[in-house]
This record gives structure tokens, sequence and C-alpha cells, in this order.
């Protein structure tokens, strides 16, 4: 057993965690906490920003066209901060009410945006524009009172969704943990712990990726939407750097203390 403290605002905390031997799950050890992306230290991550209550309200959008919109923006080669500048712009100007054109999509998002402190384009606005206003349109009626997994799958039906951007808006919108949003930062994690070996492909294995995250979550005894935030806050801000990244133990230190 590792015992471990945590400082809650003067209020010293004890945390334990099994041996740094002992398996999480089959073919993954606990590792040590003070030693990066290890099993213990997400756990010694995870448990400190719950009981500082972070990373417990994902929510982005005030409903699920907003989630879907939201969502749709970001993603894969948009950095969250355009991102979240486009999704503000085009609830500004109400443009997310599922009955709005392509091209009055695609006129807003066109037009430069102030991001940090500097001028800068939203890329593929023509092809986000298409599945947006598409996808909005499909979406509007869609049932309130679904399960996250029934959810999920009609949003596969949508322009532009597939399984990582579906998971997105089911985690925020219901606060599920029933999916993972298997995105490049949490596969680079996992294969790291050896959750996920370094060949697999989130694109051709997207459902058992999901799985064997979910299955390692439990174990872990974290909710997979928080730990799912977690990784994914930490391994972007530090980038594909090495274990011994100076940037990353600066971090560590940001996050836990």
């Amino acid at each position: 057993m590792q015992r471990l403290w945590v400082n809650i605002d003067g209020d010293i905390q004890e945390l334990c965690v099994p041996a740094e031997n002992d398996e999480v799950v089959p073919g993954v050890i606990w590792g040590r906490p003070d030693d990066l992306f290890t099993p213990s230290f997400w756990k010694y991550q995870s448990e400190v920003q719950v009981r500082r209550n972070r990373y417990s309200y994902h929510r982005l959008g005030s409903n699920l066209l907003e989630e879907i919109a939201v969502c749709l923006l970001g993603g894969y080669g948009i950095p969250a901060e355009m991102g979240m500048a486009a999704f503000e712009r085009l609830k500004r100007e109400n443009m997310l009410l599922g009955y709005n054109c392509e091209s009055k999509i695609y006129a807003l998002l066109a037009q430069p945006f102030e991001v940090q402190g500097s001028a800068r384009r939203y890329r593929f606005a023509a092809q986000k524009s298409s599945y947006l206003a598409r996808s909005l349109q499909m979406a509007k009626d869609f049932p309130v009172d679904e399960s996250p997994r029934l959810l999920r799958d009609r949003l596969l039906d949508l322009p532009g969704i597939g399984p990582k951007t579906a998971s997105w808006i089911v985690r925020n919108h219901l606060d599920s943990d029933d999916v993972a949003i298997i995105d490049v930062h949490l596969h680079r994690a996992c294969v790291m712990m050896n959750v996920f070996e370094a060949k697999s492909d989130p694109a051709k294995e997207y459902f058992s990726l999901e799985t064997l995250f979910l299955l390692f979550a439990e174990a872990l005894k974290v909710r997979a939407s928080v730990l799912d935030a977690i990784i994914w806050d930490f391994m972007r801000r530090i980038g594909p750097t090495a274990r011994s990244s100076k940037a990353a133990q600066t971090l560590q230190i940001q996050l836990a203390f």
C-alpha cells in the first residue's frame, strides 16, 4: 500500500493506493504517484481535483443543440480556444436553433476571430458550416430523455459526427460515465500505461478501446468522465513531450498543489 497526502486548502487528507507493482487491470501496474503518467499518478491527480470540486461539470452549451455545435466546432485540428470563440459567435447571432442555413453560418465562421490576442481564421469553415447546419436541423427534434448509448447512436447518424464527437456530446450533455472520448491525448496517455497497445488505432477500434478505458477507470475508482477530462487537459497542455519533461513536472505541481 502507498500512502499519500493531499493538501486541500490547508486541510491535509490521506489517500492510499495499492503497491506500485500491483495490477490495476491485467497487464497494467499501479506504479508510483510521483512518476509521471502512471495509474497512481492519474489516481492522485483525480482525487485532488475531485476534492477541490474541479473537472466535475462538463457542459459547454445550455441545451443539446448547443452541445452538438460546440463539439462539432472543436475537435481535431481546431484548438479549444478557437472552437469556443466560434461557438460563442454563432450562439450570440442565434445560429444554433436548428433552422439557419449553411451560408449564414459560413459567413460568420469565415470572419477572423480574436484568439489569445491575435486575429486568426477558423479552419474548415465551409465543411463545418455544412455539417453544423444539417446536424442541428436533424437533431432539433431528438428525444430529451434518452440513455447515453441511445443518444450516441442517434448522434452518429448526423453529418460530420463520429464516435469521438458523439461521445463528447453525450459526456458533456448528460454528465455520463458510460462513454469515453478517445482522442489523441487520451490515447497517448493510455498507451504510456499499457492500457492500450501502441499499435491500436481509435479510428478503427474506437468502441473496444472505450471499453478498456471504462474498465480502467472503474478499477481506478475514478469517474470515467472526470478521469477523461483530467487526462485530456494535462496531456494537451504538455504536448507530445518526453516522460522526463520539465514542462510536465511543472504542470504536475500546478495541478496537484
